[in-house]
Parts: structure tokens; sequence; C-alpha cells
């Protein structure tokens, strides 16, 4: 039987990797990467700590987190798309630049 402290750690682990992915990087589809890491990072500690009070709660939650992800996937690829197509390009600083 695995600890959840390892469950804990390795989650505040991933956590990490993911911000620091959307801070250091500069190409969308790299920080939409880092973003799943860090709900995926929350979803396994939910789901440690509900293991570790004996409820389901924390699995009801990841399924709902889960189910945000894959609309926020689904419609973030869609504007990367839609912007590599008009510029050729695609870099978060340049994004800025769509408000007018």
């Amino acid at each position: 039987m695995v600890p959840e402290s390892y469950y804990v750690t390795l989650s505040a682990v991933l956590f990490t990797i993911g911000v620091v992915g959307v801070v250091i990087r500069r190409n969308p589809l790299v920080i939409f990467m880092s973003i799943e890491l860090m709900l995926n990072a929350s979803n396994l500690a939910l789901v440690a700590f509900g293991q570790r009070y004996g409820n389901l709660d924390g699995q009801a939650v990841v399924f709902f987190v889960m189910a945000v992800a894959a609309a926020e996937v689904a419609v973030g690829l869609a504007i990367i798309v839609a912007i590599f197509r008009l510029r050729r390009r695609l870099s978060v600083d340049d994004l800025s630049l769509m408000r007018w």
C-alpha cells in the first residue's frame, strides 16, 4: 500500500512543473499542456484525499474537472487554429495585438 503523502507529493511536483510551463513558455500549445498538467495534478490530490477520508466526493469533483478541461481544450484549440490560420505563427505575445 502506497502512503497518501506520496500521491500528494507527486501532485505538488506535477503542479509545479505545470506552473513553470505556463510562466516560461510562449507557445500556446505548450501553455495548454501545462494547464492540463496542473488540472491533472489537482485531480490526483483530490482522489488521494478522497481515498484517505473514505468518501467519493473527491472522485465526483474530478469528473467535473475533467469535463471542464475537455471543453477548455476544445475551445482553446479552435482559437489557436484560427489564430494560426490568420497569422501563420503561434506566440502568446501576438495575442495581445488582437484586442483591436
